[in-house]
């Protein structure tokens, strides 16, 4: 696979309709801070590239989870494999359900049938092609990302008196902008720290250990073209987040005397693209397609890319290692075969899942939350791992079941908490509508500091990665050190190639000055003799 098919899959394997759809809204509803968030892969990029990206380049194996095998033992990969697992099935469920909204919007299908319809669809897809099918079509559902959001853009541009001019006094004057919110407080929904920080980490966990997008790098050919693929793909995800947010303000201001969810003529924001879609841009034939084909291929670039890692975790991490333990030889040239009945079973599960996905709250802060209550401590083992050469296997699966149960609580608590939008007005609209008053919610609606739930449940989603990063770090390494105390095991001398390079680089140095040691040791005794 070359450089710039290879950029695009990485940059649209999570580039889904959550981000077409929920990314506009969250501008739409609460403002700019979310932009931040595009800035964390020019942190995050360079870490990859210099720290993950080379340990699982020289490990090269189908599943990465088989490094923690060889780092620390079976027990620390089925925890991680395990979490990982459900962190997948969880996300694809929710990117499922994402376009259904456009199709209900636009077309008046139910919900549920635009679900099943296009989880058919990209089970039967991602199993007939398997990965390299997935990375090909991938380009092509770029492409009508981009369509679909110019589409939009386009026709607002058209509607608006002034063109796009005026988008950004009309977002002003309405609040919506806002880069700057350097408050401290944990509880405070988007600051510029936790949309670096957090946004640095999440980027960490889904381009350095994922399953996903570490499979995708290591389909290239070699190990430069997936360092070029990664570089470039960052522009490309900047450029079409900043387009989809963009779009949230343009939207506000069309929308900015006549609210679609406070007139009661849709019942959640994030409908708001696929409303307008249904109003303005009907009436141009064959556009409001283009804008159905752009939401339908970002959902299966990335469902295909969750089914075909679900598939891969499954086989590498249970159906092969179950053979083993019941002493059947596993049949090598049936795993193609076997791979492709896990993948239609996990669409299918994942199917179940988007069913379920209606009440659990905007696309953008589930789809977050998902990744950073799971994502974080997966991060925190394989980094774990990887920089800290004292780490064991005790320390490791204790760290990550720490973190997962503090992460995943908070995230489930966090559901309670209701975030009002900022005003919206209705004055425009005509007198026949039925009004849902938002027009008295807070201005300042970022923070949740004076709820009366429980602290860590009103902690900001977008802490939960580096909340679980840091417990698995701190937790795996002192309950390392009192494993070496308590427990007299013979620790074993890990591969130097299971460390980060600088690390490794220390490791092989301090052995070969060992070596040399112990054979001038040897040396003076035997002319002693």
């Amino acid at each position: 696979m070359g450089v710039f098919p290879l950029a695009v899959a990485l940059a649209v394997s999570f580039m889904s309709a959550i981000t077409l759809l929920g990314m506009s809204a969250e501008n739409y509803v609460h403002g700019t801070h979310i932009m931040l968030l595009f800035l964390s892969g020019v942190f995050g990029t360079p870490i990859v590239l210099h720290f993950y990206l080379p340990v699982f380049t020289k490990l090269n194996t189908m599943s990465v989870y088989e490094y923690l095998e060889k780092r620390f033992g079976v027990r620390a990969r089925l925890v991680a494999s395990t979490a990982n697992f459900v962190q997948l099935l969880l996300y694809t469920g929710v990117v499922l359900f994402a376009p259904s909204l456009a199709l209900e919007a636009t077309t008046g299908l139910s919900g549920n049938t635009s679900v099943l319809v296009i989880g058919l669809i990209c089970t039967f897809y991602s199993t007939v092609g398997g990965i390299k099918a997935v990375l090909i079509t991938d380009l092509f559902q770029g492409l009508l990302m981009f369509v679909a959001i110019t589409c939009v853009l386009g026709v607002a541009a058209a509607d608006l008196e002034g063109g796009l001019s005026n988008v950004w006094s009309t977002a002003q004057k309405g609040g919506r902008i806002d880069f700057f919110n350097f408050s401290l407080d944990p509880t405070a929904r988007h600051t510029w720290w936790n949309l670096i920080i957090g946004g640095t980490a999440t980027f960490l966990s889904l381009y350095g250990v994922n399953q996903v997008q570490v499979q995708r790098l290591l389909t290239a050919k070699n190990y430069k073209t997936s360092q070029h693929a990664l570089l470039l793909s960052g522009p490309m995800t900047m450029l079409l987040g900043i387009l989809t947010c963009f779009a949230g303000l343009v939207l506000y201001t069309v929308y900015s005397d006549c609210d679609p969810v406070a007139s009661g003529r849709i019942s959640s924001f994030d409908k708001i693209m696929p409303y307008f879609v249904a109003e303005r841009m009907s009436r141009a034939p064959g556009v409001t397609g283009l804008f159905i084909s752009g939401v339908f291929s970002a959902s299966l670039s990335t469902i295909s890319a969750m089914l075909n890692s679900l598939a891969a975790v499954a086989l590498e991490d249970y159906v092969k290692p179950l053979c083993r333990k019941i002493g059947v030889e596993f049949p090598t040239e049936k795993a193609t075969l076997i791979g492709k009945v896990l993948a239609i079973v996990n669409g299918f599960n994942c199917l179940a899942v988007a069913f379920m996905a209606k009440s659990m709250g905007s696309l953008v802060q589930v789809a977050f939350s998902i990744s950073g209550a799971i994502g974080g401590p997966i991060l925190g083992i394989f980094t774990l791992g990887m920089f800290v050469e004292k780490a064991n296997e005790t320390g490791a699966v204790v760290g990550t079941i720490s973190a997962l149960i503090t992460c995943v609580w908070a995230a489930f608590g966090n559901l309670k908490v209701e975030i009002p939008p900022l005003p919206v007005s209705v004055a425009g609209c005509d007198n026949s509508t039925t009004f849902l008053d938002y027009r008295n919610a807070s201005k300042f609606d970022n923070n949740v500091n004076d709820s009366p739930l429980f602290y860590l449940y009103r902690i900001s989603y977008m802490w939960y990665t580096p909340m679980g990063l840091t417990i698995t770090l701190v937790v795996g390494f002192l309950t390392s050190l009192a494993a070496s105390r308590l427990i007299h095991k013979d620790a074993r001398e890990p591969d130097p190639d299971l460390f980060v390079p600088s690390l490794a680089a220390r490791i092989r140095q301090r052995r070969q000055d060992a070596a040399k040691t112990t054979n001038s040791q040897v040396f003076v005794l035997e002319n002693r003799k």
